[in-house]
């Protein structure tokens, strides 16, 4: 008798677990975080201006956010 339960899709996450990211990871997230920078400070900038308060999220924590976000984007793909 086979054991129909060793090739589920929840069996195959599992044994491909999560892989440590290498230098190109780094390298693509420091593009895109410097990238992301200059948008996330105007952004910052016109938020203040128009809330007359400051963020909650500084320019810097904003653009890392975004560029944890779309960092591994590119690498599923």
């Amino acid at each position: 008798m086979s054991d129909h339960a060793v090739n589920t899709p929840d069996h195959a996450a599992r044994a491909h677990g999560h892989r440590a990211p290498r230098a190109e990871f780094y390298v693509y997230f420091a593009v895109i975080l410097m990238g992301a920078l200059p948008l996330a400070f105007v952004g910052w900038v016109i938020s203040a201006i128009r809330h007359q308060r400051l963020p909650k999220r500084g320019p810097f924590a904003s653009a890392w956010f975004d560029a944890k976000a779309i960092t591994p984007l590119i690498f599923r793909a």
